[in-house]
């Protein structure tokens, strides 16, 4: 297994100072007698593994822009933010760009150490935002359970989020003992607020209350069904799993290799040369660039199948 990369070693800096970026969704809401549809987007600090949870009303640029600021105003502007290449990301970033090429130059000298430095993964490339992309898993097959099919007002769809937040935040970075006299664990809700709860004790209502008129009552019973499958089902999958044993060549310029299609059938895959490699901060090729025929594409490694090399016949 490779070292772990910058991002998640940022250790004399605050809180989403390298954050991961998504969006998850769509979930229906009801204003009046329509519904409508909003996304939610998680912002994780890649570092103390804090999560910070958001509605979007679309996921075009101009939301994102705005979730993006409201996050800022928030937590505090992150150094590099890493997602995939969803076009909302992409294009917020050259809207930023944009703005920043638009300035005078005596204020871009000012303010280019202000800048946010966006690293999009490689195509086909899920694998590379998994710290994140595992969050939203758990983060959606909980609200899935809860909500189920019925349809919130867009109020108890925030307060659900921001409470959801609190409880992925409570969770504990390292081994929790059993032994009531050992002190309680490191969670990132202890990092961002000095404390270990920052919330409000809760009264429990029965499951009758999802169904109640009353928004408060209901919110907070759907809060406690998120808790009851966070402890269920998520907190059992932190315990440590062993692989990535052994080390393994690099991909070089001119291997041969196939790529894998999940869209088309295995004899299908095409199969091309690789003209490139791209290694990460710790010189591990994680991506490569393929040329097959006049076209060219970049894939991460674990899409590349490296085929074996044909021996030369030294006889003839």
């Amino acid at each position: 297994m490779a070292d772990l990369p910058p991002s998640s070693l940022r250790l004399n800096h605050p809180a989403f100072y390298s954050s991961g970026v998504d969006c998850f969704g769509p979930y229906l809401i009801k204003i009046g007698r329509r519904t409508e549809k909003r996304w939610g987007i998680v912002f994780k600090c890649l570092t103390t593994h804090a999560v910070h949870l958001d509605l979007l009303a679309s996921m075009d640029t101009d939301s994102f822009l705005m979730g993006l600021r409201r996050f800022i105003a928030r937590r505090g502007k992150p150094y590099e933010l890493l997602s995939d290449q969803g076009t909302n990301f992409k294009g917020g970033s050259s809207e930023l760009k944009e703005a920043f090429n638009s300035l005078t130059p005596s204020l871009q000298s000012q303010l280019a150490s202000q800048q946010i430095h966006f690293q999009f993964n490689p195509p086909h490339a899920p694998h590379f935002g998994g710290s994140w992309e595992r969050e939203i898993r758990t983060i959606k097959s909980a609200l899935h359970t809860t909500l189920g099919s019925q349809t919130v007002t867009e109020e108890v769809l925030r307060t659900i989020l921001i409470e959801v937040e609190s409880i992925v935040n409570s969770k504990p970075l390292g081994y929790t003992s059993s032994d009531v006299a050992d002190p309680d664990p490191i969670t990132p809700n202890m990092l961002l607020m000095g404390r270990p709860d920052p919330s409000t004790p809760q009264v429990i209502y029965s499951d009758t209350e999802l169904l109640s008129r009353r928004r408060w009552k209901q919110c907070q019973a759907l809060a406690d069904q998120f808790w009851i499958h966070f402890i269920r089902y998520y907190l059992p999958s932190l315990q440590t799993h062993s692989k990535w044993q052994q080390e393994r060549d690099d991909l070089t310029v001119g291997s041969i290799v196939l790529i894998v299609d999940q869209q088309l059938p295995r004899a299908m895959w095409p199969v091309g040369k690789v003209i490139a490699v791209i290694p990460g901060v710790d010189g591990r090729v994680r991506t490569a660039q393929i040329q097959v025929k006049d076209k060219s594409y970049t894939r991460p490694v674990a899409r590349l199948i490296r085929l074996p090399a044909i021996p030369q016949d030294s006889s003839g």
